[in-house]
């Protein structure tokens, strides 16, 4: 995963936050402390990686801290993209 590509994938899912959420969002904020984050907008996060990003979370990498923040989840992605 370059570095643009990692940039890429905050990019856009700092998009999707804000659309989502109707609010700014920063790469380290915590969305699990601040409040926003239900069961199911977690699943809906899950969902919007696999499609946006073409990767596959799996059972072992369904946990909470791949979750917390932007740069968690860009992590995640260019983890399942390296070993894809």
């Amino acid at each position: 995963m370059t570095v643009t590509q990692s940039t890429e994938v905050t990019s856009n899912l700092l998009e999707f936050l804000a659309a989502r959420l109707k609010q700014p969002w920063q790469p380290d904020a915590d969305l699990f402390t601040a409040g926003v984050v239900t069961s199911l907008f977690a699943m809906e996060l899950v969902v919007y990686l696999e499609e946006a990003f073409g990767v596959e979370v799996t059972g072992d990498e369904l946990l909470l801290d791949n979750f917390r923040t932007v740069r968690a989840m860009t992590a995640l992605v260019d983890r399942l993209r390296a070993t894809a």
